[in-house]
């Protein structure tokens, strides 16, 4: 259209030019008309004379048509060929976020020109050229699109959203391990700060959830898939589950940093291999980041092994199982249903505990359970030796064939039987070996974040605040912490890895509050006969004994059924210690019967002080046990102290 109307403005002057000059000089017409006549007069005459200028006004009129109808055709095919490029512009750009591009595609990928644009073409043929068209680009088409790069478009077309990252790259509050001390914590910071957003790190698979089920109730199980559903009934008969809570408890990590008023949330088959504690972050085992505000460790430990077992070789490292996880119940479960002998090496709470699961099954399954350590009898490091001795008796009576004082010196692979030589010379032939033998508090980290790890206790060395430098918090195992009652300690108990867990998260929120409520710990040697003990529990102490016989509602299964839960922690609560006084108590009867050792109380004592106490198949008492020690008192007659425990009511 634009082209048309500067041609019309070129050829109008030229025409209205020429009929002026026409009719004005008559002498220059006649010599345009007829170059050989001779020159004449010019004779005036009328318009509606002869014929004399109609000539010039026919080829005025027929300059302006042609110039207009010129102008037209090239205007139509101007448009037309406008309107089919931008239809054609318009479906590729439409096409172009479902389909690839033509650029992208192989040659044999590649359209070749549509019927419609064939067709399309063949219906307007191009514009004759003209002195205007020339100049401009030819028009572009569909195989010349194919040559030649596009045009940006005006708008970019709409792209797919990216997909969320797997976990956030940055916590607010991040938590190293996903045990029983993580857990603990992030409730904690959960309660003080409800719109906290919570970021555990776990190097297992499993959400959390409580060992201590893993060596007791989940032996005593009628579920035959128990090692599937995990589910077991405390010895009160209610079931449970060893998570401690269900998965819809927890939020995606990719939503952690966009979920409405925050959360906890679980990243599994993680490991943090590296901290950098001045640039608050920390690196996975897979080299991803994420920083965070506060950061706590609770790592926990590795089960040890011992040296000899380790230098055996393959084959006996493959028959032996360090418990701790719940891949290593469901691996000895399997193994006690098919094998005929299993060897336990260690006498402490865990394998304790494990011999007199394993020894109810001895005579269902025709298994031979045995059970050696170095010391006198079972749990010698904690319990008194006489009470020890004892309880070696009690596991005996499950069907275990218990070998004190045994010292392994050489474990040997032979004729399909693992063989250990002990010091002494005698032989022991097993098909599996559980090395229950202690733990390593987990402190790979120190080095990266430069913590100061404790030379005589082991574990992180943090102050009363459970802090280790500015930012970072330890709790649980891994923890070497002061005890402003107690001194430096560091303990391996799910009751302090609850206790230091919540002290951990609200520091982490800026409570500020120091190490002072002492955690307990139980072992059950299966429903009849258990204990809680709570301070420096340590034979080696002075201790003093005060026992009672025993009635049937002092079983750990009359304790669970009176308080309703199986993790008998869970239900101790400090404002029972307040409410009991020396002056309540019921006095003893004549005669006790202390050979029976069917319960009683047991004190440690250090500088006359009370630092520790095992409650010997008393329960529900630990409030008071808690408020003994932190008094740190002294006491002249400590049977008047175990008044205060009930013992002897009937």
């Amino acid at each position: 259209m634009f082209k048309c109307k500067a041609a019309l403005n070129k050829l109008a002057p030229l025409a209205r030019a020429s009929s002026t000059l026409y009719r004005q000089s008559g002498k220059r017409a006649a010599v345009l008309r007829h170059v050989n006549r001779p020159l004449l007069v010019p004779q005036s005459h009328m318009s509606s004379g002869p014929t004399g200028g109609g000539g010039e006004n026919t080829i005025y009129f027929v300059l302006v048509g042609a110039a207009c109808l010129g102008g037209g055709v090239y205007a139509y095919r101007t448009i037309s060929g406008d309107k089919v490029r931008y239809e054609d512009r318009i479906t590729e750009l439409a096409s172009r976020s479902t389909k690839p591009s033509i650029q992208s595609l192989t040659p044999a990928e590649k359209p070749t020109q549509s019927t419609e644009a064939v067709s399309e073409t063949a219906k307007e043929p191009p514009p004759a050229a003209t002195a205007e068209s020339v100049s401009e680009p030819p028009p572009v088409t569909e195989r010349a699109a194919e040559a030649e790069p596009s045009p940006a478009p005006t708008a970019a077309p709409a792209e797919p959203s990216p997909a969320l990252p797997e976990f956030p790259g940055h916590a607010p509050y991040l938590l190293i391990g996903g045990g029983t001390a993580s857990f603990a914590a992030a409730r904690s910071i959960r309660a003080r700060d409800p719109g906290a957003r919570v970021l555990i790190v776990t190097e297992e698979d499993d959400l959390p959830y409580m060992r201590p089920p893993l060596s007791k109730e989940l032996w005593f199980s009628d579920d035959p898939i128990v090692i599937e559903t995990l589910h077991f009934k405390q010895w009160n008969g209610k079931e449970r589950s060893i998570y401690f809570q269900p998965p819809s408890f927890y939020v995606s990590p990719a939503e952690l940093e966009s979920v409405e008023n925050g959360g906890v949330a679980v990243l599994t088959g993680k490991k943090v291999v590296h901290m950098d504690v001045r640039g608050n972050k920390v690196k996975l085992n897979d080299g991803a980041e994420i920083s965070y505000d506060k950061c706590l460790i609770a790592t926990g430990g590795i089960p040890r092994n011992l040296q000899v077992i380790e230098r055996a070789g393959e084959e006996v490292t493959n028959r032996t199982t360090l418990f701790r996880k719940i891949e290593d119940f469901k691996a000895l479960e399997k193994v006690s249903r098919e094998l005929k002998s299993i060897t336990i090496i260690g006498g402490g709470f865990l394998g304790s505990e494990l011999a007199c699961a394993l020894g109810r099954r001895s005579a269902e399954l025709g298994l031979e359970v045995v059970q050696m350590f170095p010391e006198k009898g079972n749990m010698g490091k904690v319990l008194p030796e006489y009470l020890s001795n004892w309880t070696t008796q009690k596991v005996k009576k499950e069907g275990v064939t218990v070998l004190t004082e045994s010292v392994v010196k050489k474990v040997s692979f032979n004729d399909g039987r693992v063989e250990i030589k002990l010091k002494d010379g005698r032989v022991v032939k097993t098909d599996h070996i559980v090395a229950a033998v202690g733990l390593e508090p987990s402190v790979e980290l120190a080095k990266s974040a430069g913590l100061e790890v404790d030379s005589d206790f082991g574990g992180f060395r943090v102050n009363a605040e459970l802090q280790a430098r500015s930012n970072i918090w330890v709790a649980g195992d891994a923890a070497c912490f002061y005890d402003i009652k107690l001194g430096r300690r560091r303990v391996e108990h799910h009751d302090h890895a609850v206790v230091s867990g919540r002290l951990a998260g609200e520091n982490m929120t800026g409570a500020r509050k120091p190490y002072w409520h002492q955690s307990m710990f139980w072992s059950d040697l299966g429903p009849d006969v258990g204990y809680e003990a709570i301070g420096i529990v340590d034979s080696s102490l002075p201790t003093v004994g005060v026992f009672a016989k025993a009635t049937p509602k002092d079983t750990p299964k009359a304790a669970t059924e009176q308080s309703g839960t199986g993790i008998r922690s869970e239900s101790e609560t400090e404002a029972v210690a307040g409410a009991v006084a020396v002056g309540t108590a019921s006095p003893p009867p004549p005669t006790q019967q202390k050979e029976d050792y069917g319960k009683g109380v047991i004190f440690y004592l250090r500088d006359k002080v009370v630092v520790g106490i095992v409650l010997w198949n008393v329960f529900n008492r630990m409030p008071i046990a808690r408020k003994i020690i932190k008094d740190g008192e002294e006491h002249s007659d400590l049977n008047e102290v175990a008044k205060l425990f009930n013992i002897h009511e009937d």
